[in-house]
């Protein structure tokens, strides 16, 4: 690939910002190994990423409390208190967007994340003032690595092959973004993914 990228395309969770449902529980679960027990058996990540895909936490949460009644009230508790799952940036990627945005560098972003905890995390957000557009797998029923969602991205975005340098922590969603026709970088901490922007021309 020969083109010199133009734009940058960020992930959001594990790249941008930290995000498990551990940090949430642990506040309501004190002892370890059930608090281990509960991630593991009931509000599990898997049973999450039906909402990446575009489920309402009411349908996802009335279908878990039948299965564990016993946990009903604690599974309540993840809609409305969705934002305590984010602790906070990723360090030093934040001071690399911002550093993009001076230098005149469009920005997007494609994300696994559920539309309606999107929609509260969103204003509490600032930092993608600086982008210029994200596709949200939750509000477009698409998720990575399905090559539907870069289709999507590459169209809205108007990137065309080349034209941008795809950032993920995911190896599965950085060979898809390769496969869509751009750059990819797989995420391993801010350092790296500065190399990367440097190597590619993106930052001085």
């Amino acid at each position: 690939m020969q083109t010199r990228p133009r734009a940058v395309v960020w992930d959001v969770g594990h790249v941008l910002y930290d995000w498990d449902p551990r940090f949430l529980y642990a506040k309501l679960i004190p002892d370890s190994d059930r608090l281990d027990w509960f991630l593991s058996n009931v509000v599990t990540r898997t049973w999450h990423f039906q909402h990446d895909a575009g489920r309402p936490f009411a349908e996802t949460s009335a279908e878990l409390m039948a299965l564990h009644p016993d946990h009903a009230g604690l599974i309540a508790e993840y809609g409305p208190r969705w934002l305590e799952t984010i602790p906070g940036p990723i360090p030093g990627t934040h001071d690399l967007v911002k550093r993009l945005a001076a230098a005149g560098v469009p920005q997007y972003g494609i994300t696994n994340f559920s539309g309606e905890f999107w929609d509260r995390f969103r204003p509490t957000a600032p930092l993608f003032d600086h982008f210029t557009d994200i596709v949200v797998s939750g509000h477009e029923q698409l998720v990575k690595p399905d090559s539907a969602i870069y289709e999507l991205a590459r169209q809205r975005f108007g990137l065309g092959d080349g034209e941008a340098l795809f950032i993920d922590d995911n190896a599965a969603n950085v060979e898809a973004a390769r496969n869509a026709g751009w750059h990819a970088h797989r995420f391993e901490g801010a350092a790296g993914a500065e190399a990367a922007m440097k190597a590619l021309g993106l930052l001085a």
